[in-house]
């Protein structure tokens, strides 16, 4: 029986975020809190974490989606979860569909949040991660954004920042 492992790559985003007072909004942790919250919920699947960085999305660079195909392309696992912040989620997953091009035999999903994982009530930043986990097994291989209770193809994913939420360019409702 193949192994059913699921590999982590973290960019930072809300989901991987805490509330600075000082400057009145969210901003990246130095460490990642995502890979002690995946293991606390002793799941029976497998999991690997690796850290490429811990930004707002916004200060992603064409360097760091770089890093992040490199670590797909490098990794033996087929299941992957990128934790991204949400303002350039789709960026990215546009970015590694033409990176990888056809040659992509593995099922890489971009979740995030709108709230941080830790220290705010209600978030939904487990249920995402949770959604994205269970969603992964079940794709074909491409590119997909987990978010807001629906999986979408990296090429129809967008934001709705005045609703706060992900929809597709073919069907926004």
């Amino acid at each position: 029986m193949k192994e059913n492992k699921i590999h982590f790559i973290i960019t930072g985003g809300t989901i991987d975020s805490y509330y600075e007072t000082t400057k009145d909004t969210v901003v990246p942790n130095k460490l990642s809190c995502i890979p002690d919250y995946i293991k606390s919920l002793k799941l029976h699947v497998k999991t690997s974490f690796k850290v490429i960085c811990m930004k707002d999305s916004r200060d992603i660079s064409k360097k760091d989606r770089q890093i992040v195909v490199k670590e797909i392309l490098n990794s033996k696992s087929k299941n992957f979860i990128i934790t991204h912040g949400t303002y350039t989620m789709g960026e990215t997953a546009k970015f590694i569909v033409l990176q990888l091009q056809k040659n992509n035999d593995k099922k890489i999903l971009l979740t995030g949040s709108m709230i941080p994982l830790i220290g705010f009530s209600p978030t939904d930043a487990g249920f995402n991660l949770g959604f994205a986990m269970a969603a992964v097994g079940n794709l074909l291989p491409g590119v997909y954004v987990a978010m807001n209770g629906r999986v979408f193809a990296a090429e129809e994913v967008i934001k709705l920042v005045s609703e706060g939420r992900f929809v597709s360019i073919f069907n926004q409702k």
